[in-house]
């Protein structure tokens, strides 16, 4: 599932691509209610952790969760006919967007919005954001921290690349309950995710290792992983840590892969 600064990535394209015109939407699929915005002025488009939306208003936004399998595809005019199971065209001045295969895609009011908005927790590259409303729920919880990080109602946006090389970066065991992370402690991981998800929106993929310890400096193969970037442990299972050469350990954890390094991050 992308993570939040594909999102944002995504946000800042179609605001720059769309924002200002009168835009024409379309669902060939037929899955999604495009005449309540076809031939609307795109206003604005704006990301919220995981979550994309294309403001129209008055009271009609849409919103896009990808979910696993969702995708968009951007192209220059001309325009040409679908392929495949497009579930929303957008079509503008100069360029044109299909989104296939979404958990969501759905025209919603302003009192909806600001619902989904009031369910999630704060977004790292929000300007928004409140780092003191996650930490009032992590300092009192006994869930694991690498849960809380995940949980979307705690923190917007990220995902398991980020929950494990921030983790990794600090020295935090994945399985430390919330409410052993003092507040310094938890200042220094929200600032570090603003820096690396912030990146993330500007390069376009997760990159969380130090220079120091790039394949440069340290004279080791660059990474080889669909998910590209070079990070510290996430998909590294068994292979040395690049800090102090453990073998990176695996586990599931409410679902989802975990990975970390048991000695640059003791228990």
């Amino acid at each position: 599932m992308p993570e939040g600064h594909t999102l944002h990535r995504l946000a800042r394209l179609h605001q720059r691509r769309y924002a200002g015109s009168t835009v024409r939407v379309s669902s060939p699929q037929g899955k999604f209610s495009a005449s309540l915005v076809d031939g609307r002025l795109f206003e604005r488009a704006e990301a919220h952790g995981k979550h994309l939306f294309h403001v129209y208003g008055p009271d009609a936004t849409v919103h896009v969760h990808l979910g696993l399998y969702g995708t968009f595809t951007e192209s220059p005019h001309p325009v040409t006919d679908p392929v495949g199971a497009v579930r929303m065209r957008l079509v503008g001045p100069t360029h044109w967007t299909d989104l296939r295969g979404p958990t969501r895609c759905e025209v919603l009011t302003d009192v909806e919005v600001d619902a989904l908005h009031a369910r999630l927790g704060p977004d790292p590259l929000r300007g928004d954001a409140d780092p003191d409303r996650a930490y009032a729920r992590i300092a009192r919880s006994r869930q694991s921290i690498a849960v809380l990080l995940m949980d979307q109602t705690v923190l917007a946006g990220v995902g398991n690349v980020y929950r494990a090389e921030v983790l990794f970066r600090h020295g935090v065991h994945p399985y430390v309950a919330g409410r052993a992370i003092d507040r310094a402690l938890w200042d220094d991981l929200w600032l570090d995710l603003v820096v690396l998800m912030r990146a993330g929106v500007k390069v376009g993929r997760i990159d969380t290792v130090r220079p120091e310890h790039l394949p440069e400096v340290t004279g080791r193969a660059p990474r080889q992983d669909r998910h590209g970037g070079e990070v510290y442990v996430y998909r590294r299972t068994g292979q040395p840590c690049l800090v102090c050469g453990t073998p990176v350990a695996a586990a599931e954890l409410a679902g989802r892969n975990l990975y970390w390094c048991p000695t640059c991050q003791a228990a």
